[in-house]
């Protein structure tokens, strides 16, 4: 825990860099766009505190520094976890975007991510590349036992699924985006998600994660609630969602899906590895691509595996 903090939460004055948002029944989901997103349906949450900001690589290596704690990606790889695959992709890295050097065909998204041995939270990009220039941008690659590992450490947790989404509505209940009903206009940026010819050829000033804060917040006072870096929760992932549901933090889940078991890839069942529910968008979401960086928008991740487009943010009950 910052030391900011942990005076706060000791004089009994709100957490720093958070936001209250009071308990409150909404609609969740979408019915217009991805089927994972579907149904709508009411949730009701208890209120809490969440973080302002993604969590960035400056908070992240005071963590390390006062834990000596090392991430999934910096630890040896077990073969017999993995099978099949190649003996080169069993040292320590992570998954990282690479551009395309000319158009290609979206349906092979093997040509923009390579596993790269040696890439971490502070190697980014691989061996070679550094922290420098990017203390304020979200921490990535982290799995999702190295951002509950943080959360512990700062006396706090990682939001549910219906807490994420909440936050990110921002208080406009029902609209597609963060910022309203209408898609960002040219000229009014507002989210770092792709802008340009994905994945070959951004325009300036995308491509890449931003500092936290360089777009607008919405109407709580949260910034990057869409784009920049895809989020975790702790909400196993099912392919849709119950017809309604109370906070999964207080209730059971609902027992039509959302089980740990129920969460493995049924196109990949040699990995029996379970999958959280990623929300939020990143900015490789393009919209001709994969439209996500909106509050209904989720995906599922398997535990294990961060990448260069997936943090975190904390949330305290």
């Amino acid at each position: 825990m910052t030391a900011t903090r942990a005076a706060a939460d000791m004089a009994g004055a709100p957490p720093t860099d958070m936001v209250w948002l009071p308990a409150a029944t909404f609609r969740m989901g979408s019915d217009a766009h991805y089927p994972e997103e579907a149904p709508v349906h009411p949730v009701t949450v208890s209120g809490f505190w969440i973080d302002r900001y993604q969590v960035t690589n400056r908070e992240f290596a005071a963590f390390v520094a006062d834990t000596s704690y090392v991430t999934v990606a910096e630890r040896p790889l077990d073969a017999a976890d993995f099978p099949g695959a190649p003996a080169e992709n069993l040292a320590p890295g992570s998954l990282v975007f690479t551009r395309t050097t000319r158009p290609v065909d979206l349906c092979h998204m093997s040509q923009w991510w390579s596993w790269t041995p040696g890439a971490c939270w502070h190697r980014p990009e691989g061996p070679a590349s550094s922290l420098a220039g990017r203390e304020d941008h979200p921490v990535v690659h982290v799995a999702f036992e190295d951002a509950a590992q943080y959360a512990e450490w700062a006396g706090e947790a990682l939001p549910t699924e219906a807490q994420w989404e909440l936050a990110a509505r921002g208080g406009r209940d029902g609209a597609p985006y963060t910022w309203g009903d209408e898609p960002e206009a040219p000229g009014d940026p507002r989210a770092n998600y792709w802008h340009g010819a994905f994945p070959w050829r951004p325009d300036p000033g995308y491509g890449t994660t931003a500092p936290v804060g360089s777009y607008a917040p919405n109407g709580y006072g949260l910034f990057d609630m869409a784009g920049n870096v895809w989020e975790w929760t702790t909400d196993w992932y099912a392919p849709r969602h119950p017809d309604a549901a109370e906070d999964p933090c207080c209730v059971p889940l609902d027992p039509r899906g959302g089980a740990e078991h129920d969460s493995l890839d049924p196109a990949q069942p040699q990995f029996r590895v379970p999958r959280r529910v990623i929300k939020g968008g990143s900015f490789l979401c393009a919209d001709s691509y994969c439209r996500r960086y909106r509050p209904a928008a989720r995906r599922p991740q398997m535990i294990d595996t961060g990448m260069s487009h997936i943090g975190f943010r904390c949330v305290k009950r």
